[in-house]
Order: C-alpha cells, then structure tokens, then sequence
C-alpha cells in the first residue's frame, strides 16, 4: 500500500468493493461461486509465480521470512 492510500484508506475500500461487485456479478451473484474462483485464480497465479522465481525465494515467501507487503 502507497503511503498515500495508507493516509487516506478510503480510495482503497472503494476499489475493493467495486472488485468484489465485480467478481460476484461474473458468477451470476453467486458469492460462493465467485470466492471460488478466486481461489482458483489465487492458485494458478501462486503457480505461475513459482515457475518463474527461483526456489529459495518461494520457500522465503511461504514461509514468512519475506514481507511481501512493504513500501
């Protein structure tokens, strides 16, 4: 997060509203559907991701040892 939404949170709340919105109208309103493909989406990306780095970084992410949410 930019220290200028972390100033003012509201843009962020905003945006993530709107993509949940999103997310359920794509599954026809079905919230339970929508979660899960997210889910899905979540895994293939996390998938993609440790095709593309190398393996001591990846066991640093899943593990803790890398903030992966600093400025």
């Amino acid at each position: 997060m930019s220290k200028t939404s972390a100033s003012n949170p509201q843009p962020d709340v905003e945006w993530l509203e709107a993509a949940a919105d999103q997310a359920i109208a794509a599954c026809g309103g079905d919230a339970r559907e929508a979660v899960k493909a997210l889910l899905i989406a979540n895994e293939f990306l996390e998938r993609e991701l440790e095709s593309q780095v190398s393996h001591g970084y990846m066991c640093g992410v899943k593990h803790g040892r890398i903030n992966r949410y600093s400025d």
